[in-house]
């Protein structure tokens, strides 16, 4: 359906408070404090620039071209780290590198533009829309696997990045003013089909350069890390290179999963008092409204499906949460 038919969704006072379809998505980034990093700064310092402002990706800019050449995330970069490692082999007694160096010896010293690992991975290309696009037809390229889009304004510059997470953490926040998600909300996982499916995992003891290597070769951006009983230790991602980046710990790459799951968590409870590590799973009778509320709780991109013996039996995403709620738009 088209997102400007008027007959379908009156706009005014009625619009902003009941039909979320219609929102302008330049309203969710509003004051935002875009951070851009140079398409010459090197990959080493563009990590940086991520840990520093505590940021997932970042939109790369050309000044000589005066044009966005892309995004830059973590997965970006543990991508370009494995496409080396697989060309040289380390020897045990440089595992205890920095990862810094790591970098620079894999790209022979020489400073590697950023430029060159944007969108590497290939998991987040460079989408932009208009600030007046309506949030229903951003939701539906969510609900494609889309992770973020740039907000244009008027001028050709980033107004913000709306990404999955904000756009939910926007919808569970308002959720009172949208009285239509009601119904979905009340439906469980496996009535939406959502509570069984592939589950690509990793036994604890797995090196997590393995897990990596394999997230790399599956397309996919987190493993369920599991005990040899095949119950639900945790997680591992691609965005946890940010732990290895944040410590200077290229050794952390040759740990057991379930050594690593360990030390990010000690680390957490360092930085934010925290001495847990948040539960990622959740159980196929749970709602849509209970598994979106733990979503935006715990800040993760999925949670882990368990049966009644704690066994993995599915997976839910950010792209899944996203497919369903398109297709309340279309009905």
């Amino acid at each position: 359906m088209s997102f400007d038919d008027t007959n379908h969704h009156r706009e005014g006072l009625t619009t902003s408070h009941h039909d979320w379809t219609m929102l302008q998505v330049g309203k969710l980034v509003e004051h935002q404090t875009v951070v851009t990093i140079d398409s010459n700064t090197s990959v080493e310092d563009a990590c940086e620039i991520l840990l520093q402002h505590g940021i997932s990706s970042a939109p790369v800019y050309d000044a000589q071209k005066k044009t966005y050449v892309g995004m830059f995330d973590y997965s970006d970069l543990m991508t370009y780290v494995l496409l080396v490692l697989k060309k040289m082999e380390i020897p045990l007694e440089d595992q205890s590198m920095e990862m810094r160096d790591l970098i620079q010896k894999t790209s022979r010293s020489q400073n590697v533009p950023v430029k060159l690992a944007s969108d590497i991975s290939g998991k987040d290309p460079f989408c932009t829309v208009l600030a007046e696009t309506r949030l229903g037809a951003v939701v539906n390229d969510f609900g494609t696997g889309i992770h973020r889009v740039a907000v244009m304004d008027a001028s050709g510059s980033i107004a913000g990045i709306l990404s999955q997470s904000s756009t939910l953490d926007y919808l569970m926040r308002h959720l009172s003013e949208f009285p239509q998600l009601q119904p979905v909300m009340q439906q469980t996982l496996q009535q939406l089909g959502l509570s069984t499916g592939k589950v690509l995992s990793v036994n604890g003891e797995a090196q997590v350069l393995d897990a990596l290597m394999m997230m790399s070769t599956h397309n996919v951006s987190s493993l369920a890390v599991l005990d040899d009983q095949g119950v639900l230790l945790g997680n591992i991602s691609m965005t946890d290179i940010q732990h290895i980046m944040k410590h200077l710990k290229a050794s952390w790459l040759w740990l057991s999963c379930f050594q690593f799951m360990s030390k990010v968590r000690m680390s957490r409870g360092v930085e934010t008092g925290e001495d847990q590590y948040p539960v990622l799973d959740v159980s196929s009778k749970a709602t849509f409204g209970y598994t979106l509320a733990k979503l935006q709780a715990t800040k993760v991109h999925r949670l882990w499906v368990v049966s009644e013996m704690g066994l993995v039996v599915g997976v839910v995403s950010l792209t899944d949460v996203f497919k369903v709620l398109s297709k309340e738009i279309d009905s």
